[in-house]
């Protein structure tokens, strides 16, 4: 996309931001540092990553060299994290069950195998998934959803990512948006926003396209890194 078009996408999504933020868990003291749900106290304590700081070389495994290399170039995923503490209630220190649902823009003019878009792909690719946990003990864990070098080759780097965190009941207990994209500010829940997901750009094309392929870390090459962090996955 041209320069001109872009800059005239962007207002245009700029000018779609019109939803309210979210409550925002917090480190530290105060009757707002943890956000309570019936049954479960959960605080975020790190956020996700942008840009360039989510893309990393996967981890090395034994016996690599006994199979051989087909893609001799380096190649990067797109990683993102959280990491949350759970606190017991009276009658338990475990929590029956926490379900984690991402929301995340690529930004495809960072695409790093796809320099100028020559396909003319939509300026941004949205991907989401939910993973849902069981038997959260008390303490300090963490959560991670991941998208192979391909998207990062074709799509472009993670620019905004959205996160909400419910219980079994479907309750909001903690949740943000971290955004490095202009038309969208921090804590806006930009995928309920239909005037930001149906942006268009100057010709009339989506801004944004909706697309598959984020996973949970334990269906990759992921899962074999510090698996102590993770709790058991629903099947």
């Amino acid at each position: 996309m041209k320069e001109k078009t872009f800059a005239f996408a962007v207002v245009a999504l700029a000018a779609a931001v019109a939803v309210a933020a979210p409550a925002r868990a917090k480190r530290g003291g105060g009757d707002d540092a943890v956000t309570q749900g019936r049954g479960a106290k959960i605080l975020i304590v790190q956020e996700p990553r942008l840009g360039l700081a989510a893309c990393l070389s996967a981890p090395s495994v034994n016996g690599a060299s006994l199979i051989g290399q087909c893609y001799k170039k380096p190649r990067k995923w797109i990683v993102l994290e959280t990491k949350y503490d759970t606190f017991g209630t009276e009658r338990s220190k475990f929590l029956e069950q926490l379900t984690f649902t991402w929301h995340v823009l690529l930004d495809t003019k960072s695409a790093t195998e796809n320099k100028g878009n020559k396909e003319g792909l939509a300026p941004y690719s949205y991907f989401t998934a939910a993973t849902t946990y069981v038997n959260i003990p008390m303490g300090s864990h963490a959560a991670s959803v991941v998208l192979p070098p391909s998207c990062l080759e074709r799509f472009g780097e993670p620019k905004a990512v959205g996160l909400e965190i419910t219980n079994q009941n479907g309750e909001l207990l903690a949740g943000d948006t971290w955004s490095e994209v202009k038309g969208i500010a921090a804590h806006t829940k930009f995928w309920d926003d239909q005037k930001i997901m149906g942006a268009v750009t100057k010709e009339g094309t989506p801004m944004i396209e909706r697309r598959q392929g984020l996973l949970d870390r334990s269906k990759t090459i992921w899962a074999i890194v510090f698996p102590n962090d993770y709790e058991q996955v629903a099947q």
